[in-house]
């Protein structure tokens, strides 16, 4: 059991299955008091009865006030999982504007909305968790997806400069970012995500086993895929050769679609 959860007020969105399912599972598991948050009412009340969690359905961007209302007026830990992904075609600009504004709402400001609502209450008494779902697309890229990539790039920005901000207040931040997960978000990657991240695609679970040893060691860059680490280091000390080294992928997708 991990000791800084137990009996802690958590809010999980995007909490209807996935990871932000197998994050109100481990978190209950761990003795915390769990609201799961989807927009899916039915999947949100589906896992707060198996869980023994509230349900609290609704966009992620404005459901804090009632989930700190359901916890009894405290909110200890905020995950920040609900996101959307596109496969945005391989000229990678098929999207239209309204996806990249979808993107953009869901994958970053809703994570900004819930931390401008928390951190009053966290700074006052000096404590409080963020938790954000990001992807190794933030850290990295993702062929065909680039309203996904973009945005997910800003959704780790934002957790960082959260946790460089606030951490010497009392604010633990941590941001997860795998890579494949077996999960419908997976699926709809299409041809991009079986080429890329299907083979070595983990199961949600382990990306809640990775969160929690990372709770445990109090670290911000959470790796369920470890192999991520050396291709963030290579991105960093060579970027031309990266960039080139991805390009490839791009052009082996771009002949097997």
């Amino acid at each position: 059991m991990v000791e800084a959860v137990q009996g802690a007020g958590v809010v999980v969105t995007g909490a209807g299955g996935g990871i932000g399912a197998a994050l109100a599972r481990r978190f209950a598991a761990e003795g915390a008091r769990v609201v799961v948050n989807d927009l899916d009412a039915e999947r949100a009340e589906a896992v707060a009865a198996e869980i023994g969690g509230i349900a609290v359905p609704g966009d992620a961007s404005a459901i804090v006030s009632d989930a700190r209302d359901a916890l009894g007026g405290t909110v200890d830990v905020y995950c920040a999982n609900a996101g959307v992904a596109f496969e945005d075609g391989a000229d990678g600009l098929s999207a239209d504007e309204k996806s990249w504004a979808v993107a953009w709402d869901v994958n970053v400001m809703a994570h900004v909305r819930a931390a401008e609502e928390l951190l009053p209450a966290w700074l006052e008494r000096g404590s409080g968790r963020f938790v954000s779902t990001v992807s190794a697309a933030g850290l990295l890229t993702m062929i065909g997806a680039p309203s996904y990539s973009v945005t997910k790039h800003g959704a780790y920005a934002f957790a960082e400069w959260l946790s460089l901000t606030y951490r010497h207040r009392g604010v633990q931040v941590h941001a997860i970012c795998p890579q494949g997960v077996r999960t419908d978000m997976l699926a709809a990657t299409g041809s991009a995500g079986a080429l890329v991240l299907q083979q070595t695609a983990i199961t949600p679970e382990e990306v809640a086993d990775a969160l929690f040893k990372g709770i445990e060691e109090d670290r911000f860059l959470i790796l369920p895929h470890p192999e991520v680490a050396g291709y963030y280091q290579a991105r960093a000390a060579d970027p031309d050769r990266w960039l080139t080294n991805m390009n490839h992928i791009q052009q082996k997708w771009e002949t097997t679609r």
